[in-house]
């Protein structure tokens, strides 16, 4: 069992909420602190795990206790980089209009597959955000690829991995599907 300096309680939110409280709670932490965060939702192993890599926190691991997921984050040094280089945005009503005009888009969905089999937009290439890493060289890195999950925050944490793959136009659509009123499949 690993001793935590603080220990947030994310039991019964769903993402973005686990990373939000997160981030809040890693700001009153010194460097090499440990945060312990309970969480219910499935999607949060893969998220809070990107999240630390891409803002310079380590994560530590996940012990499970029954629904309950204990996550472990260290809060890393001064050249943690939470508030590094900002990703490039596009609004939602500006995303419809080009997938309206039909335009050739690349479409990177980083959801989980739950959220994905739901409802998502017709051709989309779909890699959950605890895949980007490993799955990335999937797409090409000189294209202009829109990123979209569920509210902004996953797609962010995605351009961010993939910007230091060497993708050169990564774009985060916020605030993401769960206010898409566009055609879905």
């Amino acid at each position: 069992m690993m001793k935590a300096t603080i220990v947030l309680d994310a039991k019964g939110l769903a993402c973005p909420m686990p990373i939000v409280k997160t981030k809040k709670r890693m700001k009153d932490l010194k460097a090499g602190e440990v945060l312990e965060i309970h969480a219910t939702d499935k999607g949060s192993t893969a998220d809070l795990e990107a999240w630390a890599k891409s803002t310079g926190h380590e994560y530590l691991g996940t012990e499970a206790e029954g629904e309950i997921l204990r996550h472990f984050l260290r809060k890393g040094g001064e050249h943690s980089s939470e508030n590094a280089s900002s990703i490039p945005e596009i609004s939602l009503e500006a995303f419809k209009q080009k997938v309206d005009s039909d335009e050739s888009l690349n479409i990177l969905d980083v959801r989980e597959i739950e959220e994905y089999e739901k409802a998502h937009i017709p051709g989309v290439v779909h890699i959950p955000l605890g895949e980007v890493e490993k799955r990335a060289n999937e797409l090409n890195e000189n294209d202009e690829i829109y990123i979209i999950c569920h509210s902004g925050r996953r797609s962010e944490m995605a351009a961010r991995t993939m910007k230091k793959q060497g993708f050169k136009k990564v774009i985060n659509v916020v605030p993401g599907m769960r206010d898409w009123t566009g055609k879905t499949e």
